[in-house]
């Protein structure tokens, strides 16, 4: 058995401060390290005590503490770090760390530190819908940093709206999964396409879908943090572009198609979860169509498919794909995976709460070739990106 591994969390001044007890008492319990690091505004919530006696380790809440033996405090826990979580991670320290402001042993610490990191925000549903706060959100991301929340629901000011720090055990399960990420793609090339693509009708108007490309940005993350080399294909998105992977911005199917096939022969697997458009105007029009009081026919001739020409040029790569349904779910998903010659798809009714287009959770089911079924309760896209993993 390997070494404990060891979870700093840093506590902001947020009155989400008194949920982070229990979420610092699972890791305990689950047999990590915690080291706590408190802001002085944090001790207004929570005592240095109360996290001394559940973390079994001395709390950090001054740069210049001289009751413990003397080392460089913030870079001695920037290293000891398997993972930093900052819960709750206010608005004020999200900003700092976006701009790489130091001024405390918390942002110091954590922007001396290496390892994975995880925030989970809670503010106010203004504060968090603030253009500046969503910024800074954004450029976290960029980062490197997961984020984990906020929730909707009744906030301590009374607003309800999103800006509710998530729950402790989904906290700490974020935490498992992340320190228990498995390194069994490395060396691995795994393809993921994602988004939306684009088929125009004239200069201004084109066919699209309202595929937000979270699924396939997930699982382009998720393959890169156990060790593959991953090229992502996007269509147009509004995420931020991920970090430590081969990034390809395409816009119709045609190019997204070609995008592939230029990284088809050496790859390990293909992970088909963009929304390309089935279907393109026959005649692009050079000039803006002019509106008129008669209906217009607009005559559409069908896109290259890239399930079934990956399929067919298939030479040991794995193929998975999705079906994004309305009804008759399996049968058309059964259907579609003996078509396009794929090991797996990956089949949801976009008509479920919770699953389909621009949804941070999804509702699946894991179909084969020889029609074997694995049927999946909501998870998030993160934990559906792992299981089409294991399952790689």
């Amino acid at each position: 058995m390997g070494s404990v591994k060891n979870v700093v969390v840093g506590i902001t001044g947020g009155i989400a401060a008194y949920k982070t007890i229990e979420v610092i008492s699972r890791l305990k319990k689950l047999g990590y390290e915690v080291n706590v690091i408190l802001t002085k505004n944090a001790c207004e919530f929570v005592t240095p005590l109360t996290l001394e006696t559940i973390s079994n380790n001395p709390v950090i809440t001054d740069m210049f503490n001289r009751e413990v033996p003397w080392e460089v405090e913030h870079i001695s826990l920037a290293h000891k770090a398997d993972l930093f979580l900052i819960a709750p991670a206010t608005a004020n320290v999200i900003g700092k760390i976006a701009n790489g402001i130091a001024d405390d042993m918390l942002t110091t610490t954590i922007l001396a530190c290496t390892s994975k990191k995880l925030l989970a925000p809670a503010m106010n549903a203004d504060m968090y819908a603030n253009e500046a706060v969503q910024k800074n959100i954004q450029r976290v991301k960029e980062l490197g940093f997961e984020i984990i929340g906020p929730e909707s629901g009744m906030l301590a000011c009374g607003d309800i709206g999103p800006g509710r720090m998530s729950e402790p055990e989904q906290i700490a399960a974020e935490c498992e999964r992340i320190l228990s990420s498995k390194n069994d793609l490395e060396g691995k090339k795994i393809v993921v396409t994602a988004g939306p693509t684009i088929e125009k009708i004239d200069p201004v108007r084109h066919i699209t879908n309202p595929s937000t490309g979270k699924m396939g940005y997930e699982i382009a993350k998720a393959a890169r943090d156990r060790g593959a080399d991953v090229v992502l294909v996007t269509g147009k998105v509004s995420l931020a572009k991920p970090s430590n992977m081969k990034v390809v911005e395409v816009s119709s199917t045609k190019e997204m198609l070609d995008a592939v096939l230029r990284e088809y022969d050496d790859a390990y697997a293909v992970i088909k979860a963009a929304a390309p458009c089935d279907y393109k105007a026959k005649d692009i029009a050079e000039k803006k169509i002019k509106k008129a009081d008669s209906n217009m026919v607009l005559e559409l001739v069908r896109t290259e498919d890239i399930a079934k020409t990956l399929g067919q040029r298939k030479n040991g790569q794995k193929l998975i794909i999705f079906a994004a349904e309305t009804n008759d779910l399996e049968k058309h998903a059964v259907e579609k995976c003996k078509a396009k010659n794929a090991d797996m798809v990956v089949a949801n009714d976009v008509t479920l709460e919770g699953a389909g287009f621009g949804t941070d959770t999804n509702i699946v089911k894991f179909i084969f070739p020889d029609g074997n079924i694995i049927k999946f309760d909501k998870m998030t896209k993160r934990q559906v990106a792992e299981k089409i993993l294991d399952e790689i």
